[in-house]
This record gives structure tokens, C-alpha cells and sequence, in this order.
């Protein structure tokens, strides 16, 4: 098994605070409604699992998170991809530390540390890397699209 570790940096005009409590704290409401290739996110067991379902007819049926530490103070939160389709045959889990800091005019950096854990001997490449942060990209913009529009949710 290889471990390949990989850090993005994410800027918005939105503050720490708003998008912390829109992705983290309220995220299993917020984003299928936003996304609508998201049916909907539960939580299994203690709540600590995070089960997110796609529609069907996609490309990923499902995917489910744990939830390791969700730090309301320093807004930081920090889970992995155990479980679903898009681990494949090459990767084990996925780890993310995400922290949320105060950036110029009110906005914020969203600083994201990504570990791969592969199977075998496996290297996994920026490329798909790039791929799998294109997505994650895109959900940020349309939550962060949504505060812009709405600026007195999560105020």
C-alpha cells in the first residue's frame, strides 16, 4: 500500500464561518439540493458514517464518508472515503483534513490536505488527482454560488 498526499488551496469572498457551517455542519441538507446528481446524504450507526447517494443511471452509485473530528472552534474537519465505487480496485480510503481561515475583504482560504491510500504497489498519478478535485471544486462553487446569492443564510 502507498499513501500519496496531496494539498489544495480553495479561495472565496464568502467568510470561514458561512462556509464552514454550509459544507460541514448542514452540508447532508444543503448539498442535494444543490446537486442534483445527489439524492440525498444519511448518516448510519452513531452518525459518524455519512452515506451519500447518487442518482441512478450515473457513473457512482455511492459513496460513504466518516467522520473523524469536526472542530466547530478552529473550523477544521477531518473524515475519510472508506466505502464506494469510485475507490475502484486501486485506492483503499481516501483521507481529507479541510480547514477553513480567515483570507483578505472577509473572505476565506479553504486549505485541503488529501492522503490516497492505494492498493498494492499502485501509484496513483495527478492526473487523477486533478480528476477527483474537479469534482470536489464544483460542489464548493455551487454552495459557494448559493451564499453569494443568499447572503443572510449561515450569517
Amino acid at each position: 500500500m502507498g499513501v500519496f498526499t496531496f494539498v489544495d488551496d480553495v479561495t472565496s469572498t464568502v467568510s470561514p464561518t458561512r462556509l464552514f457551517k454550509a459544507l460541514v455542519v448542514d452540508g447532508d441538507k444543503l448539498i442535494p439540493k444543490l446537486l442534483p446528481h445527489i439524492k440525498k446524504i444519511e448518516p448510519e450507526g452513531d452518525g459518524s458514517i455519512k452515506k451519500m447517494n447518487f442518482v441512478e443511471g450515473g457513473p457512482v452509485k455511492y459513496m460513504k464518508h466518516k467522520i473523524h473530528a469536526i472542530d466547530d472552534k478552529n473550523l477544521e474537519t477531518k473524515y475519510s472515503l472508506i466505502e464506494g465505487d469510485v475507490l475502484g480496485d486501486k485506492l483503499e480510503s481516501v483521507n481529507y483534513n479541510v480547514k477553513f481561515e480567515p483570507a483578505g475583504n472577509g473572505g476565506c482560504l479553504c486549505r485541503t490536505k488529501i492522503e490516497y491510500h492505494t492498493k498494492g504497489d499502485y501509484v496513483f498519478k495527478e492526473e487523477e488527482h486533478n480528476e477527483a478535485e474537479k469534482q470536489a471544486r464544483e460542489l464548493f462553487k455551487a454552495v459557494e454560488d448559493y451564499l453569494l446569492a443568499n447572503p443572510s443564510v449561515y450569517a
